[in-house]
């Protein structure tokens, strides 16, 4: 009886975790197959799919852009990432298909905040942060091979940041903003509340997967 017991409960356990894992995925559609790039624009040389992930191998080029097709507005992303030693990369949101998206639209900054490259950058440049705008925590990064669960919490002109369940920025573009940016250089693309979201390569290889999106 007592064996029977433990099973139960050990089911239980099994079959609650799966239930709470499904629901807390309610809602959500997949950006990427796995297995092409179909519902992307941009780069598709540099960014390639490999075993199932986005993969850019920029090979000596800037690395470019990869984009939805489709405009995103207020929405909730997930997505795991992984770096290489000293690897810069970005996640733009509301951005157009052209110019840059850190200022045409917003780019939150993917980048290896321990690389010795990157020691004496200003504080909006580290990872998570919304560049030129609001500076993100440091210290939650996995090292470098190490996936990184990450979620970005967009409901215009508020955001949140959180790196493997740690909240790493939260706050409003628009107020922060409001008396001219950390960078001091325009940002018009703070005022869309619409546009592309996609991956800012600067160079360096990076890998992405588990792409899905919850649109509010």
């Amino acid at each position: 009886m007592y064996k029977t017991i433990r099973f139960l409960f050990a089911a239980f356990a099994v079959f609650g975790s799966v239930h709470l894992s499904h629901a807390q995925e309610e809602g959500f559609i997949s950006l990427f197959n796995g297995k092409n790039l179909d519902g992307w624009v941009g780069n598709k040389e540099s960014y390639q799919v490999k075993d199932g992930m986005i993969v850019i191998e920029p090979k000596g080029g800037g690395g470019g852009n990869l984009l939805t097709e489709r405009e995103y507005g207020n929405f909730i992303l997930r997505f795991e990432f992984q770096l290489t030693p000293g690897a810069n990369n970005g996640l733009g949101i509301h951005a157009p298909l052209t110019g840059d998206a850190a200022y045409v639209g917003k780019e939150i900054q993917i980048l290896d905040n321990e690389a010795e490259k990157y020691s004496k950058l200003e504080v909006y440049q580290y990872h998570g942060s919304v560049y030129g705008v609001i500076p993100a925590k440091r210290g939650f990064l996995k090292p470098t091979g190490e996936w990184n669960q990450q979620e970005v919490i967009v409901q215009h002109p508020k955001i949140k940041v959180i790196l493997n369940g740690e909240t790493i920025l939260e706050g409003d573009y628009l107020e922060a903003s409001k008396n001219g940016t950390l960078d001091k250089k325009d940002h018009p693309g703070l005022q869309r509340s619409s546009g592309h979201l996609g991956f800012l390569g600067h160079g360096d290889v990076v890998h992405f997967k588990n792409i899905r999106i919850k649109e509010l």
